[in-house]
């Protein structure tokens, strides 16, 4: 994106008149900084109206970058079914330590937990190169549509250049964070098992006890992906990254967790659904002879990178709403955003 002209202290014009661009009215019908910020219905319409603007560039974005991961992740082609075997027994042995018993709640988790694991751990160079480029893409394209601007891959290959080492360290900072959130989970519910083991309590009831903890944990692990999803855009579109992008994140949603959750929520639920149907109607063989899988396959590929597409520009509008209703805005500290040479 072009470099900014206008002085520091009129960069909250710059921010305020891409708002203005918007369907969505701040403040009945002004869209002034620190205004209301949107909710969750608002972010999708806002996101529809962006991907109707920019089609072309997010078409190219989802076809070259979420394509391929999507389809890697859906397959599990990279995925050693003997190594997710053998964690999940270990798993398996260390629940029945803790005392719950095995059913099969607990073995399909425990198997569910290796597969995700070990999926994680064998497409991480692809996270680390495909995923990264095309969030950083999306983020790009958003902030292009907010300026009435066309995706231009040249600047997008200077603003890379730019910002790849920031990217690449708040994303490793952002692993790091999920796999202490899941380390925490799994030693809590060890612990709390463990102790209702010692009471004596039956085992239905320590399996309640691990399932309510899941559930508070699935609102702090919701939460501490929205703070990473955040911290992405904002270390894309502001000088900062890793710990400090993280901080800033979870500074710039207070108040705003619900509509961060909700969003959270569709696009989970939507990844999990075409997962469920890559997983019945193409690894599965429960119907026929197996020759749709020739064209369900991709078409259900194309509808998981999709979803993808649109949790992430959903990740950069619900910054811009955050940051347009933040404090900054009232006291007229907005920074212009990606600042690239011409």
């Amino acid at each position: 994106m072009e470099a900014s002209t206008t002085p520091k202290a009129g960069s909250l014009n710059r921010v305020v008149q891409s708002l203005e661009l918007e369907p969505y009215d701040y403040s009945n019908g002004t869209s002034n900084a620190g205004s209301d910020p949107m909710n969750a219905l608002q972010i999708l319409k806002e996101t529809v109206w962006i991907l109707r603007y920019n089609s072309s560039g997010f078409m190219l974005i989802a076809a070259l970058l979420i394509c391929p991961v999507s389809a890697l992740l859906l397959s599990d082609v990279l995925v050693d079914q003997s190594i997710v075997k053998r964690l999940s027994i270990r798993l398996l042995l260390v629940a029945r330590s803790g005392g719950l018993p095995l059913r099969s709640f607990v073995k399909q988790s425990c198997q569910k937990f290796s597969e995700m694991a070990i999926s994680a751990a064998t497409s991480f160079p692809f996270y680390l190169s495909f995923s990264l480029l095309s969030k950083a893409a999306v983020v790009y394209s958003v902030d292009c549509s907010y300026s009435r601007k066309k995706f231009d891959s040249s600047k997008f290959y200077v603003l890379v250049g730019k910002i790849w080492r920031r990217l690449v360290s708040t994303y490793l900072w952002v692993c790091m964070l999920i796999v202490g959130c899941l380390t925490v989970f799994l030693v809590s519910v060890i612990a709390v098992c463990n102790v209702f083991l010692i009471i004596g309590l039956p085992g239905d009831l320590i399996v309640y006890a691990a399932i309510m903890v899941g559930l508070i944990f699935s609102v702090v692990f919701a939460k501490a992906i929205i703070i990473c999803n955040i911290a992405i855009v904002i270390c894309v579109l502001e000088e900062v990254s890793g710990p400090k992008a993280l901080l800033r994140s979870a500074s710039l949603i207070q108040g705003q967790t619900q509509v961060g959750l909700l969003i959270f929520l569709g696009s989970t639920i939507g990844m999990a659904f075409v997962e469920g149907l890559f997983e019945h109607r193409v690894k599965t063989l429960s119907y026929g002879d197996g020759s749709s899988r020739v064209w369900e396959g991709p078409l259900l590929v194309v509808m998981y990178s999709f979803v993808v597409l649109i949790d992430s520009m959903m990740s950069s509008v619900f910054y811009f709403s955050c940051r347009s209703s933040s404090r900054e805005a009232l006291d007229g500290e907005i920074h212009p955003i990606l600042e690239t040479p011409a």
